[in-house]
């Protein structure tokens, strides 16, 4: 096929690389306010690490030692979701599945009472409105719950939505406001060094032109032929293995969205009981292992023995896109132009809203909104720079 270069420059057009849930949210965004914007997915959009999570809004049950600061964009994130969905109904016509009753986390032994409490208390000392629930409440909540189980923390802001109609949504939304979208279409390289112009070569053998890209290709942006070293998210996957069992919808075995230190189990309103997920160092190896899907099953029979009659309708794995920090990357790089929206972990679900309007923000107005500063690239300059320093000392 003849190569075509098509130039968007003049018309100033964004190009988006990656169409999971966080690259759909920002196309959207700026669809909505007027810019020309093309997505560019390899495959079918919101079908890689979109497609395999679990949908959980949990900023409270999930926060840990170290993730304060993340804590406040999560939390934020949170706060948007009822009228996010409000304004995506009204975009798309169409309205994900969102489930309000909150969040159980679990101790199953006295051993794991103990350690709860600490978890308790460290995320009360955030100002997070958490509830201590000695057995007994556990049980009216939970009756399906295994016997021994002790005491729990309820998060009652901690909701889920279904991540798959929320990917559906988001596109319908992004293409009525106007978006343009390329699915089945590999990105082959990148092309920086022109900084008024970047190329975008496909494997089709076009070239785009643009101004401005937005590099949201989660697991995969650090891999991406051509990307210049400084703007290199330092981003690796992160395989997670999650299955899902039928529950008879108007009788389920679990109403909450529910933790224990092995597992997390996600009731859907069509009654599907989503069970996840193992975290594994094994690259891009998509595998279904016979070990992982055991563990996800013995966890959550531990919790709930009802599980053992339930019928296994699904297996999955997906890559989480992490960073050393767990936090995402979000903003410009040291590239004029060139914006990131990686690193989400296992927040990307919950951070869609955020991530949206930030970076729409930061390209429309030249400013990154100020509680997604600390999430830069830049963040990770100093350990490099003193490496390099080292490295440079010892020559």
């Amino acid at each position: 096929m003849a190569q075509e270069t098509i130039n968007n420059t003049k018309d100033q057009q964004v190009i988006i690389i990656g169409g999971g849930v966080c690259g759909l949210a920002i196309g959207w965004e700026l669809a909505e306010a007027g810019k020309t914007v093309t997505i560019l997915e390899r495959g079918r959009c919101g079908q890689e690490a979109t497609h395999a999570a679990a949908g959980m809004l949990a900023a409270a049950a999930e926060c840990e030692p170290g993730e304060e600061q993340l804590l406040q964009l999560t939390r934020w994130a949170q706060q948007l979701w009822p009228g996010y969905l409000d304004r995506l109904e009204t975009s798309s016509g169409q309205r994900p599945d969102y489930r309000d009753e909150g969040t159980l986390v679990v101790a199953l032994s006295r051993d794991e009472v103990e350690r709860l409490r600490f978890r308790h208390e460290f995320q009360s000392s955030l100002g997070l409105p958490l509830r201590w629930l000695e057995a007994a409440e556990l049980r009216q909540r939970e009756p399906h719950l295994r016997q021994s189980a002790a005491a729990a923390i309820f998060s009652a802001e901690d909701h889920q939505v279904d991540n798959r109609q929320l990917a559906e949504s988001l596109k319908q939304a992004y293409l009525n406001a106007g978006g343009s979208l390329r699915e089945e279409c590999e990105v082959e390289a990148l092309d920086c060094s022109d900084p008024a112009r970047k190329r975008i070569s496909l494997g089709n053998g076009d070239i785009l032109e643009t101004k401005t890209v937005v590099l949201a290709a989660g697991a995969w942006s650090r891999g991406l032929p051509g990307l210049p070293e400084e703007a290199m998210p330092p981003v690796r996957p992160l395989k997670g293995q999650s299955l899902a069992l039928q529950m008879v919808p108007h009788s389920p075995l679990l109403e909450h969205v529910l933790w224990t230190e092995q597992i997390y189990c996600v009731p859907r309103l069509d009654g599907r009981l989503i069970i996840g997920a193992t975290v594994e160092e094994r690259g891009f190896d998509d595998s279904i292992t016979a070990g992982g899907i055991y563990a996800l099953i013995e966890g959550a029979r531990r919790a709930l023995p009802g599980i053992e009659d339930l019928p296994l309708i699904e297996c999955w794995s997906g890559f989480r896109p992490g960073c050393r920090d767990d936090a995402p990357v979000l903003g410009e790089t040291a590239v004029p132009g060139l914006h990131l929206a990686t690193g989400h972990h296992r927040n990307g679900i919950l951070l869609a809203p955020v991530t949206g309007h930030c970076i729409a923000q930061e390209i429309l107005t030249g400013a990154l909104p100020e509680a997604a500063r600390p999430f830069t690239l830049a963040r990770f300059k100093p350990l490099s720079a003193r490496r390099k320093k080292s490295h440079l000392q010892y020559q």
